[in-house]
Order: structure tokens, then sequence, then C-alpha cells
């Protein structure tokens, strides 16, 4: 699978996830165990609205803080959304250069940026319905291709304290996958 139809799933993914969040579930608790339903869509958000401007060669300090704080307000789904949607044009518009990107530690391939992305989308995915009760299985095809790209840097994202120790795994890919990124496919809030 291309890497953007790749990516355009997680989000889909993501956000049919978003949109099936009750309106008395935000301050529920996630599989993040820092964040709450709400706070864990402000992260995906915040993303999300990232994306764009660094797709198109902004740098961090040119963005600036203007992404910090709470950016769902009012309306936290369609907020979502709209900044999902944007972010995939984004993508869609912009991958094929081929480019970099600037991160916080330094120039990044679009591809690998890409890859941080989908896995972000695909795991919150994840979080956002173990915590409301949602649909947790998800796509055997994106578990395959986040999982394969993520085999060789998970150690390097738990030693920067990315994700968090590894869970026991259930032995299938999902669960595997789940606990790469130091989560239990049996959690509940």
């Amino acid at each position: 699978m291309d890497l953007n139809t790749m990516y355009q799933r997680t989000v889909d993914s993501w956000a049919d996830r978003v949109r099936a969040v009750g309106p008395d579930q935000w301050d529920q608790a996630t599989p993040c165990k820092d964040w709450s339903v709400r706070e864990l869509v402000n992260h995906v958000v915040g993303e999300d609205l990232w994306t764009g401007p660094l797709m198109r060669g902004s740098t961090i300090a040119e963005v600036g803080d203007r992404f910090d704080g709470d950016l769902l307000g009012d309306q936290p789904i369609e907020t979502a959304l709209s900044a999902a949607e944007e972010a995939t044009g984004a993508v869609s518009e912009t991958l094929p250069s081929q480019g970099t990107v600037q991160l916080s530690f330094g120039e990044t391939p679009m591809n690998e940026y890409i890859y941080q992305l989908a896995a972000d989308h695909l795991i919150h995915g994840w979080d956002l319905a173990a915590a409301t009760g949602g649909d947790t299985q998800l796509d055997g095809e994106l578990v395959a291709e986040v999982g394969a790209w993520f085999a060789g840097r998970e150690e390097m994202y738990r030693s920067a304290g990315a994700v968090g120790e590894r869970a026991s795994s259930g032995g299938d890919p999902q669960s595997d996958l789940l606990a790469g990124f130091g989560r239990s496919a049996g959690w509940s809030g």
C-alpha cells in the first residue's frame, strides 16, 4: 500500500472513532494515563494542525505556539474532523515531493514523518475506542504496515520516552503492536 493511502486510512479510522464520542465521554480516562478523552483528542488535533505547515516547509519556530492549549473549543468533534481533513489534504498535496520536514529533533524525510503520524492516528484511535467503549478492532493491513515500520524504531522511541514500557502481548499482530506502544489490549478504564 502506498504511504499516502496508508496515512489517509489511519486518519479515516481515527475520525470514525472521534465521531462516536458521546457528549458525556470527554472527561473519561484513556489508556494514555495522563489524558482524558478530550486531552487525547486535543493532542491529535494539534498534530493534525501542525501537519500542513510542516509539510509545506515551515519550521517549528515559524509556527510558534499557535497550536498550544485547548484547540477543541465548544465543538470538539467538528474541530477534530476539520483538522484531520486539513492534514490529509496537505499530505496528499506535498508528499509526492519526497522532501523533508523540520521536527524538534532535526530535519526528517517526509516519509518518516508520515509514518509517525499514521502510527499516532492508529494507536490513539485504539486509545479513544478503548476509552469510550467503541470498536477497538484495528484494520489488519494498517496494523501490519505500522507494525513493520515500528519494529525497527521501538527501542529508539522507548529510550526517548515517546512510548511507555512494553506491555505483554496477546500474541496476535494487533496486541503486539499495542504492546510495543506500551498498551495492554485488555485495557479498561
